[in-house]
């Protein structure tokens, strides 16, 4: 796990084989970073550009990424798109949006390619009346009665073949450099390509070379429009992670006859939107640059540029990619969310200076809600047009007190508008609750934000005092134009009898450091509590030596609910598969003391000898600070968990919210709570 010293960011490493330009077909990019498309529900209901759009585009540009590769874009709505506000191009009048997106990107420096795409059976039945089209009829999985898809015909093959060429056509007169098709995640291209999908016998499909059809007729026509100058990119999954689907093996086959076809590049992801999710989005456990040998493995097949996605989080990565042969270049998608001058702070050596994405898929379930793409580290993200700079603060005071993710980050805006800012943290070291939340096995990834925060407030003119609990007196006593109440949630009391012993301990205590672990013995350690602190919990103290059971008011199923669901899927995966964890599911504890831990169970009563008890039953909001502010009139806000539990992003776009709105406010202005 990389973590960037002091000594590295005034290194300033050298990164050259990602800063050389590449040649692609007869484009020339200007070094080897590609922004991967992804979805972004910034357009229109029906489809089209909207200056929010090119704004996001525009600014991933001007952050020095060499080619741009704009987000998947459907070739035919009247089959249905992939979401209610996916990007479309089957109509002459969508040029004109698109031509201002490339010529953006095209003016600050960088290429503009765009992504051709196809949902196929994994059409939102929400953009479509009838059923969603694919290669073959599906049936539900729940309800084997119930049809969920229906076969393409012949013609309609037929007619999206001259859609993807009529889109390209359009995408050319727009201005776009090149194309790249969408053939990975399950959609339509690669539904083709899987004998899953794909159960056909005629000439469509029946076997491998027939699957292929389909997507190289769709290859052959796009590559006619672009002609040798643009480049035609293929995005494939290197495997869909599921049984009877495509194997590395066979994409490692199917690759050169796509390239035989007329690809001029090939873009390795990996996974299915259907089945193997958190293979295509990856968890935060997932480690860096673990697709890289499967795109070494596709390289050595084809005679034609790779591009590859990691997960890349950091420069040295890349270039180590690129060293070993894994990559020719490597995309970066959710990295340009945190931190759009990526691209720019790698090639001038500015490592840490970049803000990192931690993989916590913040962004991913912006987009599950239908909301505009978003970022929990950068607010800005998505929102370029209404996210302005901050000012208004130029000779006024600012407290803020929590020196957790929303409180750092309420601090740094504070700091941006130019406020005289003290940051008051009760531990001796900042973080919060942000060092809880890194500290369970791998999730260290959050150490990068914490690294990157710390390292900006210490550059900057913010004030901190550490171990300070400071109280409502001094706060008026120092009469500060605005406040920032950032102190985080509150531990709530434990509701069993005997927890005001020693033999109990808060989980959240033990994570961020503030409590020793129970004994080491020979029993277990019970924890109660199956939320996702409970589950973290387990983990860490099981990677110890501990054997440690886990009691849950709830049924196992439901471990851990709230979690992200990617990285759930995996957590409940790693503690079921532990044989140092034990699961008591359905159980109340009633008493704790002397050795022993006292629980009802459906089967009646029982008692476990144990080492200790950890309790891991949740938090609560508030603070003491509240009604003295407001009886004295100091204008403030509550950013983060003390105001709503949530995430570590929901603290962050509080905190943003909140600076904005109290730098509107006059300096005499009354009292408000603004949240």
């Amino acid at each position: 796990m990389i973590h960037v010293t002091d000594e590295q960011r005034s290194a300033r490493p050298s990164f050259t084989l990602l800063s050389q330009p590449i040649r692609l077909a007869g484009l020339t990019v200007p070094n080897r970073i590609a922004m991967a498309a992804m979805s972004s529900v910034l357009a229109t209901d029906d489809g089209t550009v909207t200056p929010e759009t090119i704004a996001y585009y525009k600014e991933r540009a001007e952050g020095g990424t060499g080619l741009i590769t704009v987000e998947f874009t459907c070739v035919d709505t009247s089959l249905g798109r992939a979401e209610l506000k996916q990007l479309a191009l089957d109509d002459d009048r969508q040029i004109e949006g698109h031509r201002l997106i490339a010529d953006a990107i095209k003016a600050a420096g960088s290429c503009a390619i765009l992504q051709l795409h196809a949902p196929g059976q994994l059409t939102d039945r929400r953009t479509h009346e009838g059923l969603p089209a694919g290669p073959s009829a599906e049936v539900s999985r729940r309800d084997k009665s119930t049809t969920i898809s229906r076969a393409l015909s012949d013609g309609e093959i037929e007619a999206l073949v001259d859609s993807f060429s009529a889109s390209a056509a359009r995408a050319v007169k727009a201005g776009y450099q090149g194309i790249e098709l969408h053939g990975a995640h399950g959609y339509l291209l690669m539904a083709f390509l899987s004998p899953l999908k794909n159960r056909r016998d005629d000439d469509w499909g029946g076997d491998a070379e027939r699957r292929l059809r389909f997507p190289a007729a769709v290859i052959r026509a796009v590559k006619l429009v672009l002609g040798p100058e643009r480049p035609l990119i293929y995005r494939l999954s290197s495997t869909d992670f599921l049984p009877g689907g495509l194997s590395l093996e066979d994409m490692t086959a199917i690759a050169p006859k796509l390239v035989e076809a007329g690809v001029d590049v090939i873009h390795v992801s990996s996974g299915s939107i259907e089945g193997s999710l958190d293979q295509t989005i990856d968890p935060m456990s997932a480690p860096e640059a673990w697709r890289f040998s499967h795109c070494r493995a596709i390289r050595a097949a084809v005679n034609v540029p790779v591009i590859g996605v990691g997960p890349v989080r950091w420069p040295e990565v890349a270039e180590r990619g690129l060293r070993d042969g894994d990559i020719d270049m490597v995309a970066l998608g959710r990295p340009l969310l945190a931190d759009p001058a990526w691209a720019r702070k790698s090639l001038e050596g500015k490592v840490g200076d970049i803000r990192p994405c931690t993989n916590c898929n913040w962004c991913f379930d912006q987009i599950l809600r239908h909301h505009p793409i978003s970022c929990a580290e950068n607010p800005r993200a998505g929102h370029e047009l209404s996210t302005p700079p901050m000012a208004g603060g130029r000779g006024r005071i600012a407290i803020v007190v929590g020196g957790g993710p929303g409180g750092m980050a309420a601090a740094l805006n504070l700091q941006e508008a130019e406020f005289q800012t003290t940051l008051y943290e009760a531990h001796n070291n900042l973080g919060g609750g942000l060092i809880a939340s890194a500290t369970p096995p791998l999730k260290d990834k959050l150490f990068w934000y914490l690294d990157y925060l710390r390292a900006r407030i210490a550059e900057s003119k913010i004030e901190i005092r550490l171990g300070s609990t400071v109280k409502a007196a001094e706060i008026v006593d120092a009469r500060p134009h605005v406040v920032i109440l950032a102190t985080g949630a509150l531990a709530q009391p434990p509701s069993i009898a005997g927890s005001d012993t020693g033999f109990v301990t808060s989980a959240y205590a033990i994570l961020m450091g503030d409590a020793a672990p129970p004994p080491l013995t020979g029993h277990p350690v019970v924890i109660y509590g199956g939320g996702e602190t409970g589950c973290e919990t387990a983990e860490f103290l099981a990677q110890r030596g501990y054997h440690v059971i886990l009691v849950t008011r709830s049924a196992a199923s439901e471990l851990a609910r709230s979690a992200e669901p990617m990285y759930r899927k995996h957590l409940r995966a790693r503690l079921k598969a532990n044989s140092a964890i034990t699961i008591r599911e359905k159980s109340t504890i009633l008493l704790a003391g002397d050795g022993l831990v006292h629980l009802t169970t459906a089967t009646g009563p029982h008692h476990i000898e144990a080492s200790g008890l950890v309790m891991a039953q949740g938090r609560s909001t508030g603070t003491d600070l509240e009604e003295p502010l407001l009886r004295a009139g100091i204008p403030f806000a509550m950013v983060g968990d003390v105001h709503i539990i949530g995430r570590i992003g929901d603290a962050v776009h509080a905190a943003r919210r909140a600076v904005h709105a109290l730098c509107a406010q006059p300096m005499s202005d009354p009292t408000g709570v603004i949240t």
